[in-house]
């Protein structure tokens, strides 16, 4: 099969590209820098470029869009809607133009928004950020490219926090801080959180290229979930690390982010915490994973696994 994965060059789009050229797949990658570890199958262009998918398009028996702004504080805002949204339409444009059959599109548990219980895909969509409303337009127009025809098939796939080796997202910043000796608890540590390693995502996304149709929607987590402060210890205990038992009182924290958030906005500093982030660790955002289950799906690593995984790659 003929794939073409924008945002190949990435976190998640490595270990994918890598899973596929083992299954035997022709791998086209599609992004605005080279990949490091596959230079040879990249083509350099931006999703926001509509001639470029077109023609990166042709011959093509799917693509997996993974292209995205996704960091918690991209600047200009308007960046989340040129790329997830603008970019969205001229994929769908394009594949629409090439003939293209089937998108797999990776967006986000944030389309839920925060503290939404144990989110099913049926739920309400709320999000609470930029970057959950742009990736929930980019679902409404991938799904008017499906329904304008049958024959057309997408694959929708919301995963909760993804990590693993080489990725320097709020995971790896947490198991930094942790491994520094500046790691605080804010809260009370019993937030649950929905995980997902990217080992298993990126096997999630490459079991539904040959099946399915119509248009499908999962989330994807690895289970059981973890609170916050079951996070810390499985990072302590990985790290050689005593527990720590020094917490700050939420609001404190909140404050603390705030004021980080306005010395940011007049010095154009970038901090490791902000009042988002605070918010974000001290809110439930768990999922069910049960219809990715239910295809019959079985990741290979447990979340324990994948943090110890992590935690030796780098950071011993």
């Amino acid at each position: 099969m003929k794939i073409l994965i924008t945002g190949g060059s990435g976190f998640i789009g490595t270990v994918l590209v890598r899973q596929l050229l083992a299954e035997g797949h022709d791998v086209i990658i599609y992004d605005k820098v080279r990949s490091p570890a596959y230079p040879e199958l990249t083509i350099v262009n931006d999703v926001r470029n509509a001639a470029g998918l077109v023609d990166a398009c042709r011959g093509v028996d799917a693509v997996i869009h993974l292209a995205a702004e996704h960091a918690d504080d991209v600047q200009p805002v308007s960046l989340y809607y040129d790329v997830n949204v603008g970019g969205a339409e001229n994929l769908a444009r394009a594949c629409d133009d090439a003939q293209v059959p089937h998108i797999i599109f990776t967006s986000t548990v944030a389309v839920y928004g925060l503290n939404a219980g144990i989110a099913r895909e049926t739920n309400a969509v709320a999000p609470f950020n930029d970057y959950g409303h742009s990736k929930w337009q980019a679902e409404q127009i991938f799904a008017e490219w499906q329904s304008a025809d049958t024959a057309r098939r997408l694959t929708t796939i919301r995963p909760s926090v993804v990590f693993g080796e080489g990725n320097r997202g709020n995971v790896y910043n947490l198991i930094r801080a942790i491994d520094g000796g500046r790691f605080m608890m804010v809260g009370r540590g019993t937030s649950r959180k929905s995980m997902a390693y990217v080992e298993n995502v990126a096997s999630f996304i490459a079991s539904r290229l040959a099946t399915g149709s119509g248009n499908e929607i999962f989330n994807y987590a690895d289970t059981p979930d973890l609170t916050t402060a079951q996070l810390v210890e499985v990072v302590q205990r990985e790290l050689g690390l005593p527990p720590s038992t020094m917490r700050i009182p939420l609001p404190l924290g909140l404050g603390a982010g705030y004021l980080l958030d306005t010395v940011a906005a007049i010095t154009g500093r970038r901090f490791p915490i902000s009042a988002i982030r605070i918010r974000k660790f001290n809110s439930d955002t768990q999922i069910s994973a049960d219809r990715a289950v239910q295809t019959g799906f079985q990741p290979r690593f447990s979340i324990a696994d994948g943090l110890q995984r992590m935690v030796q790659h780098d950071f011993t």
